[in-house]
């Protein structure tokens, strides 16, 4: 874990640099640059924005909700946003096969031992000592699951303590 740390580190920083940080200092650098570099040198501007203040608070009133209109366009009215979504599809590989975890697990083996269970029910059977066995096992996980544990291979180690063998 302590090797691990300064990784988490560097993803959390980069993460409130991106998201927040980097956002608002754009925010600050464009209002600033376009009232000094644009406003102050054309007259008639200068009579509508009097002060750097007046200024701000015209472009985020404007602005504001100008850009929600155009996220709400980009996620709700225009192919954009489906379009990025088939190609994250596309590209991520756990939309092609199992996630580890409860999916490998739990999940999916679960729907094998009922296609299995099916199969013999309707072919008048009975469940051998090992399939007996493997829906325990199934049971166990997936009662491991609903107190909020954690089962399959996983790095932290230490939140499995619960955890049955």
């Amino acid at each position: 874990m302590f090797l691990q740390l300064p990784f988490r580190a560097w993803y959390y920083f980069r993460m409130g640099w991106s998201t927040y940080f980097a956002f608002v200092l754009a925010a600050i650098n464009t209002l600033t640059v376009t009232y000094y570099l644009a406003i102050e040198k054309a007259p008639f501007l200068q009579e509508i924005f009097s002060s750097f203040l007046i200024y701000i608070l015209f472009a985020v009133s404007i602005g504001i909700p100008l850009l929600i209109g155009i996220g709400y366009i980009h996620y709700k009215k225009s192919p954009s946003f489906t379009s990025e979504s088939d190609i994250t599809v596309e590209s991520y590989p756990y939309y092609y096969k199992l996630t580890p975890g409860f999916d490998r697990e739990v999940v999916f083996p679960l729907y094998m031992m009922m296609t299995k269970m099916m199969k013999t029910i309707s072919s008048g059977e009975k469940f051998t000592d090992d399939e007996l066995k493997e829906i325990d096992v199934l049971q166990d996980k997936i009662d491991l699951l609903l107190k909020g544990g954690m089962v399959g291979n996983f790095r932290r180690n230490d939140s499995n303590i619960d955890r049955k063998k």
